[in-house]
């Protein structure tokens, strides 16, 4: 077992998937990641010994979401295959475990400590995914990349460790502008309200009270009684925006917002936020910084805080 930072990497979890050989040929190692976010790592620490597919696109759920046979084909071809794990690709974990036995398989979150996670209401001994909400958590997970590349090309170890290192400098100014950005949100209107339960760790990271219409995974259905009760407290606190979701339909918090002006008190769609996929490839908001610092800004200047709308660097484009 390794630890880096404080987390483990390399735990049972993950040692077990090691068991096709560690050393390619020299060259560009293959990799396939489920996850945008996982794929947008293994660029920033591989660089170009690395070239990196990513199965799961702009507006894709991952919490059901089935292999194609393109995608198949892909993982079977592959040097390392990388994917997050703690259920998040719940559907396709028997794959894994299959293809685990032929080809370097690894779940790149397992490894982090069970007292950092939180719970998952709906499934005993199972854990809340959306680690990538908060960025001091990915910064593990970004280490558990490192050491996965760095056991299939021990040769480029030093390399993949020095740019896991700069990429988790970057990750620490991301936390510091996301904490100082959400602390001008005024306490009464420290309330997220979204369309599926997956801003848990941004919550806990910021102080911010997380409601979710549909539970952790968007398999979940919410019913007429959760709008019902949802409705009650944005008339009752004086809720001011919801927020919809790139990857999961706007109908419930379209619904919620019809709710409550019928009943005297109107609330915004306070903007689209990603949660388990980032942007278009090739747009700032492509990339885990872009994606959440757009989260943060979004969130913070439609709850009230007053906000640079370019952002941590001046990249996003958002409008008042």
């Amino acid at each position: 077992m390794f630890t880096r930072r404080g987390f483990l990497i390399g735990s049972t979890a993950t040692l077990t998937a090691f068991s096709a050989p560690a050393a390619f040929a020299a060259g560009p190692l293959t990799v396939v990641a489920t996850t945008g976010m996982i794929a947008d790592a293994v660029r920033r620490i591989g660089g170009d010994a690395v070239e990196v597919k990513a199965l799961m696109g702009s507006g894709v759920d991952p919490h059901s979401y089935r292999q194609t046979r393109t995608d198949i084909v892909a993982m079977t071809r592959a040097d390392l295959v990388l994917w997050h794990g703690l259920y998040l690709e719940a559907q396709m974990e028997d794959f894994f475990a299959d293809l685990g036995r032929k080809r370097a398989v690894v779940p790149v979150a397992e490894g982090l400590p069970r007292d950092t996670l939180l719970g998952h209401d709906s499934y005993e001994n199972r854990f809340d995914p959306h680690v990538w909400m908060d960025p001091s958590m990915w910064i593990g997970v970004i280490d558990a990349v490192a050491y996965a590349l760095s056991e299939a090309r021990p040769d480029l170890a030093g390399t993949f460790t020095a740019n896991a290192d700069r990429y988790a400098q970057e990750l620490k100014a991301l936390a510091v502008y996301a904490e100082g950005a959400l602390a001008k949100v005024p306490a009464q209107n420290r309330v997220l309200l979204t369309a599926h339960d997956a801003f848990g760790y941004f919550g806990r990271a910021y102080g911010f009270e997380v409601i979710g219409i549909q539970g952790i995974s968007t398999e979940s259905e919410a019913g007429l009684n959760r709008i019902t009760s949802l409705v009650d407290v944005l008339v009752d606190r004086k809720v001011p925006a919801a927020f919809v979701e790139t990857s999961v339909s706007d109908r419930n918090i379209r619904a919620l917002i019809e709710g409550a002006a019928a009943r005297g008190h109107q609330v915004k769609i306070g903007g689209e936020l990603y949660s388990d996929a980032m942007g278009e490839e090739g747009t700032y908001e492509g990339t885990y910084i872009g994606m959440i610092d757009h989260n943060v800004t979004t969130i913070a200047s439609a709850l009230g805080a007053d906000v640079d709308l370019g952002g941590m660097a001046g990249n996003l484009g958002l409008e008042t």
